[in-house]
């Protein structure tokens, strides 16, 4: 290229010192119409092209090569694609979206559509391009490392911005999510991340009077569930303490006992009353039902809770039944406590399931209708439209040259404009690398001595 332009400037520059050639283009008659001064001008122009259609030739299997070097150089691209079916409108579910619109910031527009009854889908579309969601894919994929010079976070963004195309059909309501990446299985598993990433943060960021109740259901369960587990802990604390496990239970048999105890104590009185009138105090079976009596009183006394020292109290299984009024107030009051902490936990444990069940349903849900796939072919670049591009430009560049520099012979030498064109072309040529310093310039000599050895080179190749 830089051999063309070294050899235009020395046609341009004797096309000053040599007279005018011939110019390509007959001048019309005078008095011709303007319909024949146009059919003259193209057919003089084509004339002029296939003069030239040697120099056009080599234009366009220039342009051709270098349209197939651009078009193997691109980087290849590939394209994943997923659609997403319409979220269901639900009874509710817009308020909730809208509010769920509102949170996420870079969402605003959307509320609004919401509020005006339109599709929903308009709501995913603007969480799939919210800077929280674009966050995440930056993060799980690690696309500053991958995308070149992403600095920033920011950067990243932007580029994954670029990469990524979302579009929702008016009339179906089908949202498409298309993802252009180098790699294949790459552009694959970042299409399903958007659709992953989308579901989890509706499901995050929803407000519905389900959601809200489902929350506080939820903290109230696990408050509710502390205190039962504190009030079942006194109750076996006293219970192990007091050996009480049943106060009700305790005392029904206690009670049994001692009456069965002072039936026997009374049957032994009247059995010794019996005996004293017979035998005398030092007799073995007076002394015996004696012994008796002494011990079922005993008994009697221990089961009242009278006389009875610490150690035996300490030692005793149950409660006497003097200590069971005492102690089933406290009983009662702390299993009272109990009871009710285990209704209310049943109770709001049914409702927090029904809650989580509506919950489920007011949350829009994202559909996959069709799931992103590897792509097996290529969407970039088109080699066969970048080779014929190259060859077209490279075929229409060199016309242009060709019918601008007849053009330019045909102007007349005198022209004030075709003098200052020439004047400026001196100047810009003068500072060209082919041409000799004249006044010193360390910059130009070092780019003339450099063209230098490139021309010395480009002969010495060619003679060889």
């Amino acid at each position: 290229m830089s051999v063309e332009i070294h050899r235009v400037t020395q046609v341009c520059t004797e096309s000053q010192v040599r007279p005018a050639p011939q110019p390509l283009l007959v001048e019309p008659p005078a008095a011709a119409p303007e319909s024949y001064l146009l059919r003259e001008t193209a057919i003089a122009y084509l004339r002029l092209l296939w003069e030239r259609r040697r120099l056009l030739s080599r234009a366009s299997l220039i342009g051709l090569l270098l349209g197939t070097l651009t078009a193997f150089l691109l980087p290849r691209r590939f394209e994943s694609r997923t659609q997403l079916m319409p979220p269901d409108n639900r009874p509710g579910a817009g308020m909730a979206m809208a509010a769920l619109a509102g949170r996420t910031g870079s969402l605003a527009g959307v509320a609004g559509d919401v509020l005006g009854l339109k599709s929903s889908g308009s709501l995913f579309i603007g969480i799939l391009t919210s800077a929280t969601l674009e966050d995440r894919m930056v993060e799980r994929f690690g696309l500053q490392k991958i995308y070149w010079g992403a600095r920033l976070e920011e950067d990243a963004r932007r580029q994954l911005d670029e990469n990524t195309s979302i579009f929702e059909d008016r009339k179906s309501g089908i949202i498409t999510i298309t993802v252009t990446d180098r790699d294949a299985r790459r552009a694959a598993a970042m299409a399903q991340a958007y659709v992953e990433e989308l579901d989890r943060l509706v499901a995050e960021l929803s407000t519905s009077a389900a959601h809200r109740e489902r929350v506080f259901l939820e903290e109230r369960l696990q408050s509710v569930k502390q205190e039962l587990d504190r009030a079942a802990l006194e109750l076996s604390q006293f219970e192990s303490k007091n050996d009480a496990m049943d106060i009700a239970e305790q005392g029904k048999s206690l009670v049994d006992a001692g009456a069965i105890l002072m039936g026997q104590l009374i049957a032994a009185e009247s059995e010794l009353k019996g005996l004293e009138q017979i035998y005398t105090q030092n007799n073995v079976r007076v002394q015996s039902v004696q012994a008796r009596i002494a011990e079922l009183r005993q008994q009697l006394e221990n089961m009242r809770g009278g006389n009875k020292t610490e150690k035996e109290a300490a030692n005793s299984l149950y409660p006497s039944i003097r200590e069971l009024p005492l102690l089933g107030v406290t009983y009662s009051d702390l299993y009272r406590r109990a009871k009710i902490k285990e209704a209310v936990y049943e109770s709001l444990t049914q409702e927090y399931e029904l809650a989580r069940v509506e919950e489920a349903k007011e949350t829009p849900s994202v559909k996959v209708l069709d799931r992103a796939r590897v792509p097996q072919r290529k969407s970039f670049p088109p080699r066969l439209q970048i080779m014929l591009l190259g060859a077209a430009l490279a075929l229409l560049g060199s016309a242009f040259v060709t019918l601008a520099r007849a053009r330019w012979q045909k102007i007349d030498p005198s022209n004030p404009g075709k003098i200052f064109a020439r004047e400026v072309f001196r100047g810009v040529n003068a500072r060209m690398p082919w041409t000799p310093p004249p006044n010193g310039s360390r910059v130009h000599d070092l780019t003339h001595w450099i063209w230098s050895q490139m021309d010395r080179r480009r002969h010495s190749s060619s003679h060889s």
